[in-house]
C-alpha cells in the first residue's frame, strides 16, 4: 500500500473508525458469528475444499510450474485437521506459515497476505472453524521438484517476502479506503492471484494487481488502466461484479474468480463492497498485454463476421454446442451470464480462460439461482477445444487466439484437480 499518499500508523494509534473486524451490524454478534463473516471475507473455503469434497477438509490441488501442492484439512478433526491447535499455533500458521508441528507451510497458503490480519479476526475465524463437524481427511502428498521440495528453504522465502506485520491504516486516506485496503490485502488477498510474481514466487508489487497466470487461469488486470484494466468500468459495474460475479456489458466470473465471488465476495455487506471499490480505484494503473475489449455484438448470421470462413472446425463445434445459449451475436437470449460480448476472457488473445471454461464448464450459485454451463473437457479433444476457443475469440473478441491442441493439453494439466497419488497418513 506504499503507493498511497499519507502516513501509516499502528492500529493502536489509529483514531479513525475501526477498519478491521466485521461490519457495524455484526459488531455485537458473538465470536462465532463474526468468524463466519470473516472466513468468507478471507475466502478460505475455495482453497481448502477439493471438488466434491467436504468443506474445509483440504485436498485442493495447486498446480505450480515446479509441482503440485495440496491444501490441508482445517476442520477441527484432532487427527488430520486443526482440532489440537492452540490459539498461538493457529496465529503462527495464519501469520507466519508455521504448522503446529513446527514445519513451514508453502506460500501457496497466502500467509504473507494474512499476516496483515489482526489477531482478533484470525481467532474469530478459528472459533468458527471449531464449530464445524470434524472430517477425517489425511493430507495428500505434495509433489514438488528439487529444490522446491526442501521445506527448509521456505525460511529464506519468508525473510524476503513475509514481513509478518499487521495491517497499518493510512491516516492520509479515508476510513472507507482503509477498510477496502484491509479487505483486499489482509483478508481477500487479491494480490495473490492478480499480482505478477518474480522468479522467487514473491509478489511483484511494482505491478500490483496488473494481472497474472495462476494455476492455469488468467487473473486479469484490475488496475485502472483504460485498455487492459478496469478504467472503463463504472463504479456500479465493479460493485455488481464483486457482489454477484457478473456485470452487464463485462460478463460473468468463472473458474477461481467465480469461486471467489460465490464463496467470499458475495457475502460482503454493501458497505464493504463499496470500500473495496474505493480501494481498487486508487491502485496505480499498469498496462498489460491485453487489447481494448470489443463491446459490439457480432453479426446475427454465422455467415458474416471475422471468423465466418477462417475456422470451419471451430465454427462447427460452436454451432453444435454453444450457439443456442451464446447466440451467433454473442448476446445470449437465455441469460446475461452467458453473453460473450464485452467479456474480458473472450477479448484475451491467449484464450486461456475461454479454453478453461470450455474444459471445466461453469457451475455457480448466485442470488438468481444456479448458473450452469456443461464441462466439455471429457467429450471434446484438445484439438476441438483449441478450435472452438480460437473461433470464439476471433468472432466475439478483439483478436483471435492461435491455441493448439498441445496448448490445451497443458492448460488441462495446470488446472487439474484429479490425482492418481494416494494420500499419505
Amino acid at each position: 500500500m506504499s503507493f498511497a499518499a499519507g502516513s501509516t500508523v499502528a492500529l493502536a494509534d489509529y483514531h479513525g473508525a475501526d477498519v478491521t473486524g466485521v461490519p457495524a451490524a455484526l459488531a455485537s454478534a458473538d465470536l462465532v458469528k463474526r468468524g463466519e463473516y470473516l472466513i468468507h471475507a478471507a475466502d478460505c473455503q475455495a482453497c481448502h475444499t477439493a471438488p466434491g469434497g467436504a468443506p474445509f477438509a483440504g485436498g485442493f490441488a495447486f498446480n505450480m510450474p515446479f509441482g503440485t501442492i495440496y491444501s490441508t484439512n482445517i476442520t477441527p478433526d484432532k487427527q488430520t485437521g486443526i482440532g489440537n491447535y492452540t490459539d498461538a499455533q493457529f496465529l503462527a500458521a495464519v501469520h507466519k506459515g508455521i504448522r503446529a508441528d513446527g514445519a513451514k507451510l508453502y506460500p501457496a497458503m497466502p500467509y504473507a497476505s494474512y499476516s496483515q490480519m489482526t489477531d482478533a479476526d484470525a481467532l474469530a475465524i478459528k472459533a468458527y472453524l471449531f464449530t464445524l463437524a470434524p472430517v477425517n481427511a489425511p493430507p495428500k502428498q505434495n509433489h514438488l521438484s528439487w529444490p522446491f521440495n526442501q521445506r527448509g528453504l521456505v525460511a529464506v522465502w519468508n525473510i524476503m517476502f513475509n514481513p509478518d506485520e499487521r495491517f497499518h491504516p493510512n491516516t492520509g486516506q479515508s476510513p472507507q479506503w482503509n477498510r477496502g485496503a484491509y479487505l483486499a490485502e489482509a483478508m481477500g488477498h487479491c494480490g495473490e492471484c492478480h499480482t505478477p510474481r518474480n522468479l522467487a514466487y514473491g509478489l511483484d508489487n511494482h505491478r500490483k494487481f496488473a494481472g497474472a497466470l495462476t494455476a492455469g487461469w488468467r487473473a486479469y488486470n484490475i488496475t485502472g488502466d483504460n485498455v487492459s484494466g478496469l478504467g472503463d468500468w463504472g463504479d456500479e459495474d465493479l460493485t455488481s461484479y464483486l457482489s454477484t460475479g457478473h456485470a452487464n456489458g463485462h460478463g460473468g466470473a468463472a473458474g477461481p474468480m467465480g469461486e471467489a465471488a460465490d464463496d467470499s465476495l458475495s457475502y460482503l455487506v454493501p458497505d464493504d463492497t463499496r470500500a473495496l471499490v474505493t480501494y481498487l480505484r486508487s491502485i496505480p494503473s499498469h498496462a498489460s498485454d491485453l487489447p481494448r475489449t470489443i463491446t459490439t455484438a457480432a453479426p446475427a448470421s454465422y455467415k458474416e463476421g471475422v471468423a465466418a470462413v477462417a475456422n470451419s472446425h471451430g465454427e462447427k463445434i460452436f454451432a453444435g454446442a454453444c450457439a443456442s445459449c451464446h447466440d451467433w451475436t454473442g448476446v445470449s437470449p437465455v441469460t446475461g451470464f452467458a453473453t460473450l460480448t464485452g467479456v474480458r476472457a473472450v477479448n484475451d488473445p491467449s484464450a486461456t480462460n475461454v479454453a478453461q471454461t470450455v474444459i471445466n464448464g461453469v457451475n455457480r450459485k448466485t442470488a438468481d439461482g444456479t448458473i450452469f454451463m456443461p464441462a466439455f473437457g471429457e467429450g471434446y479433444s484438445d484439438d476441438d477445444i483449441a478450435a472452438v476457443a480460437n473461433y470464439v475469440t476471433a468472432r466475439f473478441g478483439a483478436k483471435g487466439a492461435n491455441l493448439t491442441g498441445k496448448d490445451v493439453s497443458a492448460l488441462r494439466q495446470q488446472a487439474a484437480q484429479q490425482s492418481s497419488e494416494a494420500p499419505h497418513g
